[in-house]
């Protein structure tokens, strides 16, 4: 495709190998060139970019931080040098645990989305965010693809018998993103209920820090009703997964602990196979050495995050390649096409 004719363009980041692969992957599909933004100390954008619609594609490998500043730069250099639209393919977005309010602590995600805008971007295309409420976040549109139809394409295709499979959510806060999975596959659904939710706990937010010692005579305050301490029930597993295959969904597997004690669970209930769907393979620190020794049978990540060492260290993981998804977003967005061919049969829950 002729780049100046077709007035845009896509650059990639230069922040790992994995960026540039996927790059070039998108890039093929589109059926043009891609270029890259190579940043030490200083950027200067070679050619002009003046009046035309850029894409910068930026995957977020382990150093975070590095990921962002670059972006932002990137971002920077082509807003100070006229282009049109700066639209950022971001298939992860970095801190979007952090989008609630938790102890005393920031919404770091709110803080990154006011960055991007500042920077220049006009425009992001991401990929299951951790809650579809931090779109709200941004001050410009926000496509938030779904890896789940390449998910359900891999249940599909490469679990023998997945007829006899049962979709399970490790805590009920997944149930609903479960049942969107369950319904399209015509397959069961069980939930397993009573883990430990520690991100969550109420008893870590200063509810109970003892209060001040004040020396007054004034209103010594109101009685408020007693508070009741949550208690967490025993785990059970709600849905029969006896002799079936169990397919755990999620949109994020980083530290596996988690899904490591459910594997353990669905074992003694009787599932014969454990598979793990999730879109974003962050599996930091010793996450593949614990995959590897759990019942654990094949954990299966797309290829929005770079995880090309984590598989060297454990073969059970497998990877889905979205590219062509994120493609089809770019060439809709610039040829002026609605988006929402790519969210047919996908629920808001998904």
């Amino acid at each position: 495709m002729n780049v100046a004719k077709s007035g845009y363009r896509v650059f990639s980041a230069n922040s790992s190998a994995a960026c540039t692969e996927l790059a070039k992957k998108i890039t093929d599909l589109c059926k043009m060139t891609f270029y890259s933004l190579y940043i030490e100390t200083r950027v200067d954008v070679k050619e002009s970019v003046r009046g035309q619609t850029i894409f910068i594609i930026q995957t977020i490998p382990r150093d975070v931080n590095t990921a962002i500043m670059e972006l932002l730069i990137m971002a920077y250099a082509l807003k100070t040098s006229c282009a049109k639209n700066i639209i950022g393919v971001i298939p992860y977005f970095p801190y979007s645990k952090q989008c609630k309010m938790r102890k005393r602590g920031s919404i770091v995600c709110k803080l990154l989305a006011s960055m991007l805008a500042k920077a220049g971007l006009t425009h992001i295309i991401t990929m299951d965010l951790h809650q579809k409420e931090i779109q709200g976040f941004f001050s410009f549109p926000v496509d938030n693809l779904r890896a789940s139809p390449f998910l359900i394409q891999y249940i599909q295709e490469e679990i023998p018998d997945y007829r006899n499979a049962i979709i399970v959510a490790k805590s009920p806060a997944a149930a609903k993103r479960a049942q969107s999975y369950a319904e399209r596959l015509r397959l069961g659904l069980a939930v397993i209920h009573g883990e430990a939710q520690c991100a969550e706990s109420d008893m870590a937010d200063g509810r109970h820090s003892p209060p001040c010692v004040r020396n007054t005579t004034g209103h010594t305050g109101l009685e408020l009703p007693i508070m009741m301490a949550k208690e967490k029930p025993p785990i059970t597993v709600v849905g029969d997964v006896g002799g079936r295959i169990a397919i755990i969904v999620d949109d994020i597997i980083d530290d596996v602990g988690d899904f490591v004690a459910a594997a353990e669970i669905l074992k003694e209930r009787g599932a014969y196979k454990i598979y793990i769907m999730a879109t974003h393979g962050l599996l930091s620190a010793d996450a593949p050495r614990l995959i590897e020794e759990s019942a654990i049978d094949v954990v299966v990540v797309t290829n929005t995050v770079p995880h090309e060492v984590q598989k060297l260290q454990c073969p059970k993981i497998k990877t889905v390649d979205v590219s062509m998804i994120l493609a089809e977003a770019i060439r809709r967005i610039h040829n002026g096409e609605s988006m929402a061919y790519l969210f047919r049969n996908i629920t808001v829950d998904d």
